[in-house]
């Protein structure tokens, strides 16, 4: 279990990518909550509109789509498709020992495209500005997980 040790540069590596991208979950997460407050509106389910400590006057447009909590709610769910097969392949990679210069490569690129594409996402940029940063991260995910295949295949 030397591998997935602090000490081991390519695991830190990880740890720190990692990190980054759980707090990005959980913060675009909370996003989407601030969001909601701030307009008192886009609320996501009928029990929603029950009287409460936040909700002291509900009323049915606030389930009615609201674009500034939408464009967030959008923002996480595309984080909640993409991350987790990062975090995996990631971890999977570690425990193949690749080299720290393409570790870094490619961990920190998946970090600065998906930060990237969220900046893209919230400036309302087209669709292939953001497909260009999502492409970036898929191919480094996509290649740290053929990098494991041909390293199990090989063992």
């Amino acid at each position: 279990m030397e591998i997935l040790n602090i000490e081991n540069p390519v695991f830190a590596t990880y740890a720190i990518a990692a990190s980054i991208m759980v707090l990005k979950i959980m913060g675009q997460g909370w996003m989407t909550v601030y969001r909601m407050l701030k307009s008192d509106s886009g609320l996501a389910s009928p029990e929603d509109l029950q009287v409460g400590l936040i909700n002291k006057n509900p009323r049915p447009e606030q389930l009615e789509v609201n674009d500034y909590v939408d464009r967030s709610r959008r923002m996480h769910r595309n984080d909640l498709e993409n991350i987790p097969a990062f975090l995996a392949a990631g971890l999977l990679f570690v425990a193949a020992g690749p080299s720290l210069l393409l570790a870094q490569i490619l961990m920190y690129g998946f970090v600065m495209a998906r930060i990237l594409h969220a900046v893209a996402y919230v400036t309302k940029q087209t669709h292939e500005v953001r497909a260009t940063f999502y492409t970036i991260g898929s191919v480094a995910v996509m290649f740290m997980a053929v990098y494991v295949l041909v390293d199990a295949a090989s063992a």
